[in-house]
This record gives C-alpha cells, sequence and structure tokens, in this order.
C-alpha cells in the first residue's frame, strides 16, 4: 500500500532531522502537529543534497549528487519515489503548491559546492545563500501559511532575511571546518588567514539587520507556526552572541557551540516569553 510506505517515507524524514540537528529538532516539535511532518519532509530532503556535496569524500560526489537530482525529477513528477527521503518531499511540494523555482535554485547552490571553492564578489555571495538558505526560508513559509498566496507574498521577504541570517550564523561557526576541511571561503572580501575584529564585526552587523528584519516577519506568521520559528530564532541569536563574544582568531579555530542544556534553558525561557505574549 501507498500509503503505509508513505508513512515509512515521513518516517524516515523526522529520524533525519533529530539525528542530524538538536536545534532544529527541537524548533520542529515547537510548530503545530497539523505542519510538523512537513518541516521534517523539507528538511530531510536538503539535509541529503547538503551531506553530498558536504561529506561524503570518499565517494564521486558528482555521481551521487546527479543520481539525487534524477530521483528528485522521477518524483516530483511521479508523485513517488522509492527513495523515501524524496517520496515526503514530493508530498509537500505537492501539497502546498511548492514553486519549483525555489527547488531548482536550492539545488543550483548544492551543486556549486562540488566546484566552486571561493566566493570573491558580494553578488556572488548573495546568490549562493539565496539559493542554499532563503529558497528553504520560502519552502516552509509555504507550508507555515498553508499555501495562502497572500500570506506568503507579504511575509517573503522577512523569510528571506530570516534564511539570511541563520546561513551565515552557520558559516561563521563552520568557519574551520570549511575553511581548512573544505577549502571553502563563503564572506567576500575576507582574508580568513588573518580574520580580525573588524572583519568579524562587519560580519556580524550584516547578520544583526537581517535577523531584524526577519523577526518582523515572525511576528506576523500565524499561531500554527510562531512559537517554532520564534524558538529557532532565539537559537541562532544565541550563537550569534556567542560568536561575537568569541576573539575573532579562536572562531577560526574552533567550532563554536550552544550546549543542549542551553537549549533547554532557552526553549523554557523562551517559551514562557511567548506566553506571557512578550514576543511583539
Amino acid at each position: 500500500m501507498k500509503a503505509l510506505f508513505d508513512i515509512v517515507s515521513q518516517t524516515c524524514s523526522k529520524s533525519v532531522t533529530n539525528a542530524y540537528s538538536t536545534s532544529f529538532s527541537l524548533a520542529t516539535k515547537m510548530l503545530a502537529p497539523s505542519i510538523r511532518q512537513d518541516i521534517y519532509n523539507i528538511y530531510g530532503f536538503v539535509r541529503f543534497a547538503d551531506e553530498i556535496v558536504d561529506s561524503f569524500h570518499d565517494y564521486d560526489k558528482s555521481t551521487l549528487f546527479a543520481n539525487f537530482e534524477t530521483e528528485m525529477e522521477y518524483g516530483l513528477k511521479h508523485k513517488i519515489s522509492l527513495n523515501p527521503i524524496i517520496n515526503s518531499f514530493q508530498h509537500t511540494v505537492a501539497e502546498y503548491d511548492i514553486d519549483r523555482a525555489l527547488i531548482d535554485s536550492f539545488m543550483d547552490s548544492m551543486r556549486l559546492d562540488l566546484t566552486k571553492s571561493d566566493y570573491l564578489t558580494e553578488d556572488e555571495y548573495k546568490q549562493y545563500i539565496y539559493g542554499s538558505a532563503d529558497v528553504v526560508g520560502l519552502m516552509c513559509l509555504k507550508v507555515f501559511v498553508k499555501g495562502d498566496h497572500k500570506q506568503y507574498e507579504e511575509l517573503k521577504e522577512s523569510a528571506m532575511s530570516l534564511g539570511s541570517a541563520f546561513q551565515k550564523v552557520n558559516f561563521l561557526r563552520d568557519l574551520k571546518d570549511d575553511f581548512e576541511g573544505l577549502s571553502r571561503t563563503y564572506f567576500p572580501n575576507t582574508n580568513l588567514n588573518a580574520l580580525d575584529e573588524a572583519s568579524k564585526a562587519t560580519i556580524i552587523k550584516d547578520i544583526e539587520e537581517d535577523f531584524a528584519k526577519g523577526y518582523k516577519g515572525i511576528l506576523l506568521l500565524p499561531t500554527d507556526a510562531k512559537f517554532g520559528v520564534f524558538m529557532a530564532y532565539r537559537y541562532y541569536n544565541r550563537l550569534l552572541k556567542k560568536l561575537q563574544k568569541t576573539p575573532a582568531m579562536e572562531i577560526k579555530n574552533t567550532r563554536i557551540r550552544v550546549p543542549n542544556y542551553e537549549k533547554f534553558g532557552l526553549l523554557t525561557r523562551s517559551y514562557v516569553k511567548y506566553q506571557l505574549k512578550l514576543v511583539k
């Protein structure tokens, strides 16, 4: 039965989310049950694509990515895939009429990671972030507003800003792994061999501006989505504050984290703020 296979597929997407990201998994659990699974479905898909280009160093990444893309094309066209992650993703794409252009932009950015190491101009940097993060925020927004086109258009810019903020925090946090492990440099006009406080401050100011724009959209989200997105915002803001307090050269040499006990404490305080209607 296809229905049983769909359940198995969705369970796989949820398992991927829980295994790969404690913070995202925690925030997703704060969404209403009516939309939670679809966010798992989106995350599972983007996580697998990202893992191919970032992690599978002992394998032919280009072939793996091409095969994944072929399976995706088949799944989207025929509404089924024997890859359970793609099968659950295609269901969400169809259910909420997610724009194919968003998926294509995401795959284009992931494909760049197979060959491109440096982002030398602001335009290259912004285009990569749009495809790797902004469009993921827009896919999730489609679910949050349950396909309402008018509400989607009203919140589109803030969702993109929040996606950009999350991705830039990831770039700053993962500076060591990206630079030393993958030989990648995302921040343009920044010498990562000698990252200084001025350069770090410029990056953080840019992220803070994205967060400010993104927060305005959080306040306008439907109730089903608001607290979960607010929780993700709070987590990434906390991570940014830790990065801000960390010396620039230390960021380059270590990966800054928010420990699990802090995440759960943050959840408690965020819930209190939300219930007291201090999120405004």
